[in-house]
C-alpha cells in the first residue's frame, strides 16, 4: 500500500484489520432454524421470482434458496472484505461478458501480449489464467478412450483367454464396451426420436399457424378453429400436447432442434472411436511432466463462444457483478474469477484436471469450483495428488455431484476425495447435490446424485438464470449449477473472515445449513424416497446467512 499521511494509513490499517472478522463488531442475528412450519410456495414464481430464486430465504419466501439477499441486507451491509480468487476450472469463460469482465483475476505478474513468460511459470501471456485444451472443444468419452486405446489387445477375446495378470484391465475394456454400446443406441434413438416429431411437428405448425395467421398460437386458440379437416385434427391433437411442453410450439421446435444437435455432437465426437481429438495439443496425456502446452484463450477457439457457455454460466453464478443494474448479481462480492480451461465438450482427461487445480493454487485462487465429473479414471492418482496439493495450500474445492440420480455411495465418480468410502484424503473438498425450487417432496432436482458418505450438501441447481457467452442470460440446470452456488458462499467466507482456514470454510457450510426434515424423491421416482438428512454428510440446505453468522463466531 502506496500512502503519504499517517493519518491515511492508520484508517486504511484498521478497514483491514475489521475486515478479518476479528475487530469488526459481532454478528449478533439469529441464524434460520426454526423451519417446521414452512409450506411450499402455493402460487407459481413469477419470471422476476424464478430468475432470483437462489437467492431467496426459505422461511420468508417459502422457496428454498440460500438467504443471500437477506444475508446482503442484515449482515453485510457495511462490512468490508478482502479480495478472493475463484479457480473456475471449465471449459473456458466469456471474459468480455458485460456482467463478468469487472470481476475478473488479471495476473499480477504478467505484461499482456509480449509473447514473454514474464512471471516464469511456464505459461506465457496467461494474463486471466490458461487453457489447456488448447483449440480442442469436442472429445471422446472416458470409456471410448479404454476402448481405443484396449481394443486392438482384447476385442474378440473372452476371460479364458485372458491370463491372470490382465484380468484387471479386460474387466476395464469390457465395461467400457458395454457402457459404450448402451450410450451409443440410446443417444442414436433419441436423436432419431426428435427428428421424427420435428418431420410432423414442422409442417403442422406451419399449416395452423397460417390458418390462425399468428404463430404464437395458444390451447383456447387451437380448440376455437372451426370445422377441422380430418388432417388438421390430427395436427391440431399434436400441437395441443406440443403446448403441454412449453408456453409455445415455435419454442417447442427450438428445443427439438436443439435437442438434435445435442445428440449429433455426442455421435460425432463422444463415441467417435477412430478420431484422437486430443493430437492437436502436441502433448503426452500420459506423462503429467509433460505440462506446458495449450495457451492463454481462455474463452476457447469458437467466436460464437458456444463452447464456453457452460464456464461462462458457473463464474456468473459465483460472482457477476452485483448492483450494477444489468442481468444478474452473483453470489460474492470481492471476488475475482481465474479461467482454467480444461474441461471438453466429452469427458475432461486427468492430466488437464490435475495440472488445472495446481496451476489455480499457485497462482493464488483460495476456491476452486469443479463443475465436471466422470466414471472412468486412468490416472486418478494425478488428480488426487492436486486434492492434497490444494489442502495443504489451504484451498476449498467445492465439487459438483453429477446428474445421474445415483447414490455416491455405491458408485465411483471423479474428482473425488473419497476411495471406496474410505476416509477423506484432503478435509477441504466438498461435494453439492441439486435443489429444485419447490419445497416439497419434489426438494431434490430429479437429476441430482446423492449420497450420505459422499455428497456434503444441497443448494440450487434448477432453473438457475446466469450469465451466458455474448453478454446473454440463460437458465441452465445442473449440479453443475448447485456447485458455483456454494463456491460463492465459500467465497464470501474466506472474504469476510480471511482467518479462517480452507477446512473451517468447509465445517462452516455444513453445519450452518438447514436441515430439513422431509421424505424425499430421488431420480424424480414418487416410489424412490428417503429423508433428506440420509442423502448427504450434513443433511443440510447451504444458507449464506447462517453461514456469516457462524463463520463471525468461529474468527473470535
Amino acid at each position: 500500500m502506496k500512502t503519504i499521511k499517517h493519518t491515511i494509513f492508520a484508517v486504511a490499517a484498521a478497514a483491514a484489520l475489521a475486515s478479518c472478522g476479528s475487530s469488526a463488531p459481532a454478528i449478533t442475528a439469529t441464524p434460520i432454524e426454526n423451519i417446521a412450519s414452512v409450506t411450499s410456495k402455493k402460487a407459481e414464481l413469477t419470471e422476476a421470482q424464478l430468475k432470483n430464486w437462489p437467492a431467496m430465504d426459505l422461511v420468508t419466501d417459502t422457496v428454498p434458496g440460500m438467504s443471500v439477499e437477506k444475508a446482503y441486507n442484515e449482515i453485510i451491509k457495511n462490512r468490508k472484505g478482502e479480495t478472493v480468487i475463484v479457480g473456475v476450472i471449465d471449459s473456458g469463460v466469456d471474459i468480455d461478458h458485460e456482467d463478468l469482465k469487472s470481476v475478473l483475476w488479471t495476473n499480477p505478474n504478467e505484461i499482456a501480449g509480449n509473447g514473454i513468460d514474464d512471471d516464469k511459470n511456464g505459461y506465457v501471456d496467461d494474463v486471466h489464467g490458461w487453457n489447456f485444451l488448447g483449440d480442442i472443444t469436442g472429445e471422446n468419452m472416458e470409456f471410448v478412450r479404454y476402448i481405443r486405446t484396449l481394443g486392438p489387445k482384447y476385442e474378440g477375446k473372452d476371460e479364458s483367454s485372458i491370463s491372470a495378470a490382465d484380468r484387471k484391465e479386460f474387466a476395464i475394456f469390457q465395461k467400457a464396451k458395454a457402457e459404450y454400446d448402451t450410450e451409443f443406441a440410446e443417444t442414436n434413438a433419441g436423436k432419431q426420436r426428435y427428428e421424427q416429431i420435428l418431420e410432423q411437428l414442422v409442417p403442422a405448425h406451419e399449416n395452423i399457424s397460417k390458418k390462425l395467421g399468428k404463430e404464437d398460437y395458444t390451447q383456447e386458440d387451437l380448440q376455437n378453429i372451426s370445422n377441422p379437416s380430418a388432417e388438421e385434427q390430427q395436427q391440431i391433437a399434436m400441437l395441443s400436447q406440443m403446448l403441454n411442453f412449453d408456453k409455445t410450439v415455435p419454442s417447442v421446435v427450438k428445443q427439438l432442434q436443439g435437442g438434435v444437435k445435442y445428440f449429433n455432437g455426442r455421435l460425432d465426437t463422444h463415441f467417435n472411436t477412430t478420431t484422437d481429438f486430443r493430437s492437436v495439443l502436441g502433448d503426452d496425456p500420459n506423462d503429467i511432466k509433460d505440462a506446458y502446452y495449450g495457451n492463454n484463450e481462455v474463452y476457447g477457439p469458437d467466436p460464437t463462444r458456444d463452447n464456453v457457455k457452460h464456464g461462462t454460466h458457473v463464474a456468473g453464478i459465483i460472482a457477476a457483478q452485483r448492483s450494477n443494474g444489468i442481468g444478474m448479481d452473483g453470489v460474492a462480492n470481492n471476488v475475482q474469477i481465474m479461467t482454467v480451461r480444461a474441461v471438453p465438450d466429452g469427458d475432461e482427461y486427468d492430466k488437464d484436471i490435475a495440472l488445472a487445480i495446481r496451476y489455480a493454487v499457485d497462482n493464488g485462487a483460495k476456491v476452486l469450483n469443479t463443475s465436471f465429473g466422470k466414471y472412468y479414471s486412468p490416472h486418478a492418482d494425478w488428480v488426487y495428488d492436486a486434492i492434497k496439493y490444494a489442502a495443504k495450500k489451504d484451498v476449498l474445492i467445492v465439487n459438483a455431484a453429477g446428474n445421474d440420480a445415483l447414490d455416491l455411495d455405491t458408485v465411483a465418480i471423479y474428482p473425488n476425495d473419497q476411495i471406496d468410502n474410505s476416509a477423506e484424503m484432503a478435509d477441504s473438498f466438498l461435494t453439492v447435490g441439486a435443489l429444485n425450487y419447490s419445497y416439497g417432496s419434489d426438494l431434490v432436482a430429479s437429476f441430482s446424485n446423492y449420497g450420505k458418505i459422499n455428497v456434503d450438501v444441497f443448494a440450487p441447481g434448477v432453473k438457475i438464470y446466469a450469465t451466458t457467452p455474448l453478454s446473454t442470460y440463460e437458465y441452465l440446470q445442473g449440479t453443475s449449477m448447485a456447485s458455483p452456488e456454494v463456491a460463492g458462499i465459500a467465497a464470501m467466507i474466506r472474504s469476510y473472515y480471511p482467518k479462517l482456514s480452507a477446512k473451517q470454510v468447509k465445517k462452516i457450510i455444513m453445519d450452518s445449513g438447514i436441515a430439513v426434515n422431509k421424505q424425499v424423491a430421488l431420480g424424480g421416482e414418487d416410489s424412490n424416497t428417503k429423508s433428506f438428512s440420509e442423502i448427504s454428510a450434513s443433511g443440510k440446505i447451504a444458507n449464506l446467512y447462517n453461514a456469516l453468522i457462524m463463520a463471525d463466531k468461529m474468527s473470535r
